[in-house]
């Protein structure tokens, strides 16, 4: 078996994974689990949120090391779920590397959700967050609209490869603005449940989640990028609605209903 090959499968198997939201502990298991499948028992890796390492010895000795650099990452469960499975059936299923090679692209080039979806789900989310935090049915629309905008931004911005950081503030100042014009027309009630409801589209729920099993797994490293990322997308969330409520409270005569 040609180990250079098998590692090579192993690391594109890891950064689908990666890329699409799964945990770096998970990401490790699936990459050594490869390895073993296809009879390379002498497998290392590591992994973190931005890189892959994987390194094996072939039958004279030689090692051989493969390096990934992870510059994009989304969420993408049905890829991660997929990905992992087809692990897991190599040797029930007889799967050979150039076979797993092939189903592996095709998932990869499986579409997600498309926009117009994706925005309107994120639109009902917004504004059911605003009534579980006991918005009025005028704050759930103004909600459901400035949910829709929220993710019509990310996905542009996302595009542009717009850093995270300036699209979460973004996305704070949109909800913010839009929250106090649609209570200043008269439509809505609650300008602070209304921006409340919205920015939970923008919350890191995934990497927080992810940070605090990656350190349980013992992944320090990766526990610690996770918690950071998640900290620089919560202050942008906070700086993006503080900067505008700030002009509201000072120039505005601003207050929260």
């Amino acid at each position: 078996m040609d180990v250079n090959k098998i590692i090579s499968i192993a690391t594109e198997a890891g950064r689908i994974m990666l890329q699409s939201g799964g945990e770096t502990y998970r990401v490790e298991e699936t990459i050594s689990r490869i390895c073993d499948a296809y009879l390379i028992k002498n497998s290392d890796s590591y992994v973190t949120p931005t890189g892959i390492m994987v390194s094996a010895t072939d039958i004279y000795g030689h090692n051989i090391s493969i390096v990934k650099r992870i510059k994009n990452r989304t969420i993408d469960l049905e890829k991660v779920s997929q990905v992992n499975d087809l692990s897991r059936n190599i040797k029930s299923k007889g799967i050979t590397a150039d076979e797993f090679l092939e189903q592996l692209k095709a998932i990869e080039k499986e579409p997600r959700y498309g926009y117009k979806i994706t925005i309107l789900a994120s639109s009902f989310i917004a504004a059911f967050f605003t009534l579980i935090f006991g918005g009025s049915s005028g704050d759930f629309l103004a909600s459901f609209f400035i949910g829709g905008i929220i993710q019509y931004i990310t996905i542009y911005g996302s595009k542009l490869d717009i850093n995270s950081f300036f699209i979460n503030i973004i996305g704070g100042m949109l909800s913010s603005i839009l929250a106090i014009l649609f209570v200043t027309l008269g439509i809505s009630s609650s300008i602070d449940k209304i921006i409340i409801g919205s920015i939970m589209l923008l919350v890191p729920g995934i990497a927080i989640t992810n940070a605090v099993r990656d350190t349980i797994a013992g992944d320090l490293v990766a526990g610690l990028a996770r918690s950071a990322e998640a900290m620089l997308i919560a202050v942008g969330i906070a700086v993006g609605s503080g900067i505008v409520l700030s002009f509201w409270f000072l120039y505005g005569g601003g207050f929260l209903i």
